[in-house]
């Protein structure tokens, strides 16, 4: 017998799950976080789930881990001391970033400090032109002078990026060699290895964000080996933003991947119960104790783009938005992200008006409910306040759990000041973090051309199934898929992702006048990279896959969409395919077409994949015909105020056993919200379907 084991940190606790290759049973593990040493956590909760599932170290064939080290060193400033080494007059590009600005109102807003200060910008004599051509000759005598720099700086990483380096690296690599001879100790990150892409602030920016959190990254990942290893588990493997596991020296090459590691995981988790359930559009709803992350999945595939921030003032809230943080140039899944979780910290503002995040009480101290200091009351105390939560019914009681200290906060913070009952405020609470999150719903679909009406919702998150019926109704979505352990499932889809790895090179010109060998030429150099990568790992090559995009654009536009290409040689017929592809598109994503404008390529990708062995996920259902029914509570409901609820046991649940609303059903890790008007029934492998009625 043999397990997978995916491992997940979050804001407010660290999950592990569980899955048995053989037939599929699931487990799962939660601590709270441990933002001092995040892998402190993690050790605590694979012991934990070791322990409570009777599995020894030797059966594990798979071991998995989201981590959000990379993204705190970034939104908390707390990246390694680096040096940017640019063409000579260039040191300043990251100073001079884009004119775009998150808010044209806003004239006090700041942009994110430059990763490398002006004094640890340094230059280089030398110059490519726009094809690559020597202008002007490396003058290595300057290497020299940084060499020293470094040595007596206390510099911990170097990024090395000179103009037009995407079409000539040759400049760049006699640097790069120049420097790790003479810094062995330090990394050194090019950006010609790290995105041979164009456009140089944003290629120069991908790489300082590498350097910035690449000695963090890896202090990290060797301390954590060392430590799974130490238990007698296997070879750690990394969650990426597009999708995909890694393993550690991988992921070290280009630590901007790791950027967006566990929302990935959750997505790439609601792709796979999709498959099983046989439902290819679905909406993912994933909502913690920090943020709350919505998803497309589209006729089975999940949408990625290259190009979003990281780093703004606001976090979370502005990561794909213009101006609001360091662009990171990787791929990454189509995600939209707001602070609305049930840490989020409910407040009222100088003009009196109630607001809830995006400031989350994470997990220390927590929401004032689990007495941990806290005093600010949460989105989680609202919840409780309004019957939804069981104080003794959270991860089985083991974490203890105050409702009257959770009405008190409201009552003194909030209800008291806006002279409101305690159902009302608490209400509102829940209403204005609903708002935040029906938006991120609608971003991946109305705003990218899809009918939400058409999809499935997969909610899951500690609370995302509270709150899953109340945003289905808002976007009209008929029916709810509350997945097996929902409260752990981006750890799940760590245990159910490939192995993969993404590609990019610069190739520009009209497809007009392009010659079909060229891009051959460019595509079988980046998949002899994927080849040597893939047979590092234990995947057999019958299992490996080369998919292969590229990023078009009408002539004169400034930015891309990126299109599939065929796997097969490239031929003029390809070209005419990659067209209309484009053309397609950018309707479906602008409202509109022009066949008649000339189609630039832009750049090239390929993303090889190592396939891992199917999974079929299922919760073990309960046997024989008792009722899964435990009693009742007065819970309040959007227009019926306080009434007679039923509450069920999730884990007594027959496969076929129905909930009709108004009704409460209880997990170790979650709880799921059936209002009126809706039914939840579970399914032969321990799915909750919630489904609306006529006129809900």
């Amino acid at each position: 017998m043999s397990w997978r084991i995916g491992v997940d940190i979050g804001g407010t606790f660290t999950d592990v799950a569980l899955v048995n290759e053989d037939n599929g049973r699931i487990g799962i593990a939660k601590v709270s976080t441990t933002p001092d040493d995040f892998g402190a956590g993690v050790v605590q909760a694979l012991s934990i789930a070791l322990d409570d599932h009777n599995v020894v170290p030797e059966s594990v064939s798979l071991l998995s881990h989201a981590t959000t080290v990379v993204t705190n060193a970034i939104l908390e400033n707390k990246g390694a001391r680096i040096a940017l080494v640019a063409t000579r007059g260039f040191r300043d590009v990251l100073e001079l970033r884009r004119s775009a600005r998150v808010d044209l109102y806003d004239l006090y807003q700041d942009a994110p400090a430059v990763l490398a200060p002006r004094h640890c910008r340094l230059e280089v004599t030398e110059r490519l032109d726009a094809s690559g051509a020597v202008v002007t000759p490396l003058d290595e005598s300057d290497i020299d002078p940084i060499i020293e720099f470094v040595k007596n700086n206390d510099i911990e990483a170097v990024a090395v990026s000179l103009l037009y380096s995407f079409l000539n690296d040759a400049h760049e690599r006699i640097v790069g060699d120049r420097l790790r001879a003479a810094l062995p100790g330090v990394p050194v990150f090019l950006s010609s290895e790290v995105l041979p892409e164009i456009r140089e602030y944003e290629r120069t920016s991908t790489t300082a964000v590498c350097a910035y959190v690449g000695p963090i990254l890896e202090s990290y990942l060797h301390r954590l080996e060392e430590a799974v290893s130490g238990m007698g588990l296997p070879k750690l493997y990394v969650m990426g933003s597009s999708g995909g596991v890694f393993d550690v020296a991988e992921g070290l090459k280009m630590p901007a991947m790791a950027i967006e590691s566990g929302p990935a995981a959750g997505v790439i988790a609601a792709q796979l119960i999709g498959r099983q359930l046989n439902k290819p559009n679905l909406i993912s709803f994933d909502m913690g104790g920090t943020t709350a992350k919505a998803s497309l999945i589209k006729d089975g595939q999940v949408e990625t783009t290259s190009e979003y921030e990281v780093g703004g003032g606001d976090g979370n809230v502005n990561r794909w938005m213009n101006g609001a943080g360091h662009p990171i140039r990787v791929p990454v899944i189509d995600l939209a992200e707001v602070s609305a979780g049930g840490g989020s910290i409910a407040w009222i503002d100088p003009v009196g008006a109630l607001r809830v995040g995006p400031k989350s009480a994470g997990a220390a101290p927590g929401p004032v409910c689990y007495d941990g200091g806290g005093v600010d009351p949460t989105v989680t105390d609202a919840n409780l306040t309004l019957g939804y939560l069981d104080p003794g019914a959270l991860l089985a009681g083991r974490l203890a759990i105050r409702a009257d200290k959770a009405e008190a906060a409201i009552t003194e913070r909030l209800a008291g000041p806006l002279k409101l009952d305690v159902d009302d405020t608490a209400a509102a609470v829940v209403s204005i973090v609903n708002n935040a999150m029906a938006e991120a719903l609608r971003i991946v679909s109305v705003e990218r051309g899809h009918d939400a009406r058409e999809f499935s919702l997969v909610a899951f998150g500690g609370a995302g199934p509270m709150h899953a019926a109340e945003l289905a109704s808002e976007l009209g979505v008929r029916e709810i898929i509350i997945p097996p352990i929902p409260g752990g499932f981006s750890a799940l889809g760590l245990v159910a992702t490939d192995l993969k790895r993404d590609y990019v090179k610069t190739f520009y010109a009209p497809l007009t006048g392009i010659d079909p060998a060229d891009i051959n030429a460019v595509y079988q150099g980046m998949e002899e990279s994927a080849r040597d990568m893939l047979r590092a790992t234990d995947i057999p090559e019958s299992r490996w896959v080369f998919e292969r995009a590229a990023d078009l654009r009408y002539l004169r536009q400034a930015y891309e969409l990126t299109v599939p290409a065929p796997a097969d040689a490239v031929t003029p017929e390809t070209l005419d395919a990659l067209a209309n592809g484009f053309h397609e598109k950018h309707r479906q994503t602008y409202g509109h077409e022009n066949r008649n404008e000339i189609v630039q390529m832009v750049n090239l990708r390929l993303t090889a994949i190592g396939r891992l062995e199917g999974l079929d996920l299922r919760q073990t259902s309960a046997t024989g015909g008792g009722s899964s029914m435990t009693g009742s509570r007065k819970v309040w409901f959007k227009g019926a105020s306080r009434i007679d609820c039923a509450i069920h046991d999730r884990d007594k649940m027959n496969a076929g056993a129905e909930a009709p609303g108004p009704a409460v059903i209880q997990a170790v890790d979650t709880t799921i919200v059936v209002p009126p008007g809706w039914t939840a029934r579970a399914d032969d492998n321990g799915y909750i379907i919630m489904e609306a009625s006529d006129g809900c």
